[in-house]
């Protein structure tokens, strides 16, 4: 507890500090779902901070929003673990920011890609990983798997869970990162980082950005699954 309190306390603290305060991080650092959402914003404070970034992007992604960030690519499906493969071997990672997600319509990859991000990382002797889920999947940990005519928010969730359990089995060293309900502004520093998961609210995505970068440099949040929001928006949980 005490543990998880300075932690919390750090990356208060930390949201506030000037880039120089994660000087340690050097990377390169290789990011999945880095096109757009929490993997893009991820991508910018990454680069404004002078670390190597490297992109897995799909063949027909739109790269505008990196082209000014001074990044390089490697271009796969994650659904196809040799093309996941091949993206590890395309430089000497120091750590891996999973922010899988998919649109409406198309298979999700939070569960089949993260197996596969999570193999060839072990494969490639990169071990630090931080994976993107959501404030539901700490919640409802136990739901069987949703019927076929469900909702695609209940079998979104589900395959986030699959995707943690298979990262939490894995024997890299890991974090979840599970944010309320994303908006997009800009940061505000106002974090609540816990562990509690009956917990509702929303964030920003550069809050969650931010965070991700402490939690790169911050070796006590290995093996930890957390909830994040802002903690001005925080509401009543209700199941």
């Amino acid at each position: 507890m005490v543990r998880r309190r300075r932690l919390l306390l750090a990356l208060c603290v930390g949201l506030l500090l000037s880039a120089g305060s994660v000087a340690a991080l050097e990377g390169p650092i290789l990011v999945f779902g880095g096109t757009a959402g929490i993997g893009l914003e991820t991508v910018k404070v990454l680069r404004e901070r002078g670390i190597p970034v490297t992109v897995f992007v799909r063949p027909t992604s739109d790269r505008t929003p990196l082209e000014p960030l001074g990044v390089s690519y490697a271009v796969g499906n994650a659904l196809n673990a040799q093309e996941v493969e091949e993206a590890f071997a395309t430089g000497r990672f120091t750590a891996v920011v999973s922010s899988l997600g998919g649109r409406h319509g198309e298979p999700r990859p939070e569960h089949i890609g993260n197996v596969n991000i999570n193999q060839a990382a072990k494969a490639a002797g990169v071990r630090r990983i931080i994976q993107i889920s959501a404030i539901s999947a700490g919640r409802d940990r136990d739901r069987p798997e949703p019927p076929p005519d469900a909702h695609w928010m209940e079998k979104m969730i589900y395959v986030k869970i699959q995707g943690e359990d298979d990262l939490m089995a894995s024997g890299l060293d890991y974090t979840i990162l599970r944010p309320g309900l994303l908006q997009d502004e800009p940061a505000t520093g106002n974090v609540l980082l816990t562990t509690r998961t009956q917990i509702a609210g929303s964030i920003n995505r550069a809050d969650v950005a931010l965070v991700i970068l402490q939690l790169l440099n911050d070796a006590s949040s290995i093996g930890e699954a957390y909830n994040v929001i802002d903690k001005n928006m925080e509401r009543p949980f209700t199941p």
